[in-house]
């Protein structure tokens, strides 16, 4: 049961009683409500935005120092998703993962953390100065996928390395799979000390009961949520969550204040106040009808030859504890063509861009906008594409398997901060390397900066290439050359 009366958008009425008020802006942005911007733009937009964008006076509060309707927004947030202190981020979830790191860890602490991260906690990890320790995520071949952290290593982990000062995890994973977040809870505060997870692609878990626990549920002291990804506000926009007595919501406060802009978007703030409102008056029904229509969807993908879209069957070991039905990751390698390939035939002949694509797969993300006809556009391209390419292409073959993670020589920072040469790849065994080499799939990277480069790694990045399968991460796109450390 909610303090507040969550149907208050305190910062979103500040800012219609500026307009209201036909106040006369001798303050920045420039444009002046749009009297300066240019006219295409603006025809285009509307007026409205425009109104709105405003910078830092007393109607309107401050981010950095909040006391009016700013401080009674993130209240609300807090008061929705059941946090002691939540905070607006219009730097996105990557700032906020920034600022999460930041205010648990500092030089030299050591961080667990999956091997499968994405590039914010690497940042942020360079940012604090903290040395990663890697663990594993559980690997699904068929699908192609890296899935959650099982709780069994994250507890091996920490016995390994009881000086740690956090564990860090991702969930639930961008294609939808949780790990058991409770269980792992309970292990990390047997070590008294906090969890923080990058729950970017679940700020709606906990407003239906046939979702995943929330981090905060689960028992995570910190999270960062992709407010913009599934429900409403715009992109950019997302929330930091504190519930916890081992991490200080005024320190959280500091970091966020060192890393965001001085001047942020009213805008976005104002569509984080409203999508707020939104998931805690209407969530728990707008879910139910999202969810309800991405099993449809599955049920009828599943009956496309050649397709697949997973469900809770592939949840299998403890790395994949639940499922979020609102993702759906539709596998195309029995059509004998990529998930890129997939992607680029749905965008280009049909109008339909997805979410992302991988070797495998490519991704529709359910939310609120969607509707039973779009959903049906989709689903009729796909049984054309079908008709076009099934069992005329042998299927796509199983990934390689990665070699192990190589030793660490120097920390990440160390490592981004340093001289660095080009460096063949084919002679760069025994280095270190000074940038990422990842592999898709599973997306797990192969190299991370600070690490020494081994033969089985050189000799693994030649068989995907032959194999035709994705190598990024280093300047050299063709990834012949990478930068090693200048010793």
């Amino acid at each position: 049961m909610n303090k507040y009366d969550q149907r208050k958008t305190p910062l979103f009425d500040a800012l219609k009683e500026y307009v209201n008020r036909n106040t006369l802006p001798f303050h920045v942005p420039g444009h002046k409500k749009g009297v300066g911007m240019d006219e295409e733009f603006k025809d285009f937009m509307g007026e409205n935005p425009f109104k709105i964008d405003v910078t830092v006076f007393k109607l309107v509060d401050s981010l950095h120092h909040p006391t009016g309707p700013i401080k009674e927004a993130q209240e609300l947030a807090a008061d929705a998703y059941g946090a002691d202190a939540s905070f607006f981020s219009i730097h996105g979830t990557s700032g906020a993962i920034q600022a999460m790191i930041m205010s648990v860890v500092s030089d030299g602490d050591k961080l667990l953390v999956p091997r499968n991260v994405h590039k914010s906690v690497t940042a942020g990890i360079i940012l604090s100065g903290a040395i990663p320790i890697f663990m594993q995520p559980e690997v699904d071949a068929k699908l192609g996928l890296a899935h959650g952290v099982a709780p069994e290593i994250v507890e091996q982990a920490l016995n390994e390395n009881p000086d740690a000062k956090a564990v860090l995890l991702i969930n639930p994973t961008y294609y939808g799979i949780a790990t058991d977040l409770k269980r792992i809870a309970k292990i990390v505060h047997n070590h008294n000390i906090p969890l923080i997870v990058d729950e970017a692609h679940g700020p709606h878990l906990g407003f239906c009961d046939e979702l995943p626990i929330s981090a905060l549920e689960a028992g995570a002291d910190i999270c960062a949520q992709s407010t913009h990804k599934i429900i409403g506000s715009l992109t950019q926009g997302s929330l930091l969550h504190v519930k916890s007595k081992l991490v200080n919501p005024n320190r959280v406060k500091q970091i966020l204040n060192l890393l965001q802009t001085t001047s942020p978007s009213y805008i976005l703030m104002a569509s984080l106040d409203c999508a707020r409102r939104q998931i805690a008056l209407e969530g728990k029904k707008l879910l139910k009808e999202t969810i309800e229509l991405c099993n449809y969807t599955r049920e009828e993908i599943n009956k496309i030859p050649g397709l697949y879209c997973f469900g809770k069957e592939s949840l299998i070991n403890s790395g994949s504890f639940a499922l979020d039905p609102t993702k759906l990751t539709i596998s195309c390698r029995d059509l004998g063509i990529t998930g890129y390939e997939l992607e680029t035939i749905l965008a280009d002949d049909y109008h339909i861009q997805m979410e992302l694509s991988d070797f495998y797969n490519i991704l529709a993300v359910g939310t609120f906008g969607d509707t039973k006809e779009g959903n049906d556009k989709l689903l009729k391209a796909l049984k054309e594409i079908s008709n076009e390419y099934y069992g005329k292409r042998p299927s796509i073959p199983d990934f390689l398997d990665i070699p192990p993670t190589p030793k660490k020589i120097i920390n990440p920072r160390e490592a981004f901060n340093s001289d660095k040469v080009d460096t063949l790849l084919k002679d760069s065994e025994g280095k270190i390397s000074g940038e990422f080499l990842l592999a898709y799939p599973p997306g797990i990277p192969i190299l991370c900066p600070g690490e020494q480069i081994t033969k089985e790694i050189i000799s693994y990045v030649q068989d995907l290439k032959k194999a035709k399968l994705y190598v990024q991460g280093t300047e050299d796109l063709t990834v012949t050359y990478i930068k090693t450390v200048k010793r």
